[in-house]
């Protein structure tokens, strides 16, 4: 069993209205890029498979932009895209951006890759 209360994705992108607009452009000139966005969504909407990811894990996983951070999670922005994890410790980097990367939009090989971490 997992010591974690809580997981958190923070994607490298904001969650402003704004914010979606410069990463919908910035994805299509090449300028910008999220890989937990390609792993949780597809063109329009949440994917149904990452629902089903987040509903059968034992610990509730939130999603969070760089804009919808806190004080104790600003600290973590830098490495966006990731995942962290909170126990009774504090806040902790599970996943970084390089493996959520190597993904490659897979919800299945991210299902695996975040159970192998918290189990």
């Amino acid at each position: 069993m997992s010591s974690f209360q809580k997981l958190i994705g923070i994607y490298n992108a904001k969650g402003s209205l704004i914010g979606e607009l410069q990463y919908f452009f910035g994805k299509i000139r090449g300028t910008a890029h999220c890989a937990l966005c390609d792993i949780t969504h597809g063109k329009l909407k949440e994917k149904d498979d990452f629902k089903k990811c987040k509903q059968d894990l034992d610990i509730p996983l939130e999603l969070l932009h760089l804009d919808e951070l806190d004080s104790k999670l600003e600290r973590f922005a830098k490495e966006a895209p990731c995942i962290i994890g909170e126990n009774n410790e504090g806040f902790v980097l599970i996943i970084d951006s390089e493996e959520l990367e190597e993904c490659k939009s897979s919800v299945d090989s991210f299902s695996n890759l975040l159970n192998s971490k918290i189990n």
